[in-house]
């Protein structure tokens, strides 16, 4: 009998590597049609014998679309082995696991991306679901930043989306290198060349923990309510399911409660970011 805690069985179809540290996969589950996810919820990732790893879906939202997407970073043991894998290879899935976008709640507004690093993964699920949905949508500005231009992800994919004039994209990294050509800076820089209506504006910021902060206060200095701003929290998720306590915020877990949170509530949570 399948519990949350067994791990079904997924193929991999595609394997393309992304950075010298992360890599693309795409996925296909064996007894399930789709994967049933919203933007910004995560799976366990199982190499049987070694042990599983908390892993944000990539992909958006298709119900007709058997196969979903996971971009993984060379971290520890879990994520080494799997980046050994090959096309064919089996591994296991737990999940969908944790509180993601609402992605109703951005109809009709304009939605801003801030993406540091690696948080373009998650960020990705949702920017893809609401260009699946374009006209439901007002302006859309993506600001990505990362530490230099070998470690952007979706290099194709962010000139596709700028191209193809939907969304405004801006990005930035720490170091740039003598083939750069683009801004150097840190990716609150960027906020200030964005316009923004402070009662229009979603704002929906993925990234490492320290970014969270400086990013806000610039948002705040724009006016943009707590209640407009959104993000997905990084802490040391392992069950997913709320069990093991590794990921604890006084009473609130995020692999369940998360990652997706409101800044609002968050704000009254101390130490939370």
């Amino acid at each position: 009998m399948k519990t949350l805690y067994t791990p079904e069985m997924a193929v991999i179809k595609k394997v393309i590597p992304q950075t010298p540290l992360e890599t693309f996969f795409e996925l296909e589950l064996t007894e399930r049609k789709t994967l049933g996810h919203k933007p910004g919820q995560f799976v366990e990732v199982s190499i049987f014998g070694l042990g599983e790893a908390p892993i944000s879906v990539s992909s958006a939202p298709e119900p007709d679309k058997p196969t979903f997407e996971l971009c993984v970073r060379k971290v520890g043991n879990v994520t080494n082995a799997l980046l050994e894998k090959k096309v064919g290879d089996k591994i296991g899935i737990r999940g969908p696991f944790g509180n993601g976008f609402d992605i109703a709640k951005f109809k009709g507004k304009d939605i801003l991306f801030i993406a540091g690093g690696i948080g373009l993964v998650p960020l990705r699920s949702l920017i893809l679901a609401v260009l699946n949905r374009r006209p439901d949508y007002g302006r859309i500005n993506v600001l990505y930043g990362c530490k230099t231009p070998r470690d952007l992800l979706f290099k194709g994919e962010l000139k596709s989306w700028e191209c193809g004039g939907s969304v405004e994209c801006l990005i930035t990294v720490d170091l740039g290198d003598e083939s750069w050509q683009g801004d150097v800076g840190v990716i609150t820089t960027l906020i200030p060349r964005v316009e923004i209506d402070e009662k229009k504006t979603q704002a929906v910021i993925v990234g490492p923990p320290v970014m969270y902060r400086f990013v806000i206060r610039e948002l705040k200095s724009r006016r943009l309510p707590d209640a407009n701003i959104w993000m997905s929290l990084e802490r040391k998720m392992k069950c997913g399911v709320g069990k093991c306590g590794h990921c604890q915020m006084n009473d609130i877990y995020v692999c369940q409660d998360g990652p997706v949170f409101n800044y609002a509530e968050l704000k009254k949570i101390p130490e939370s970011i």
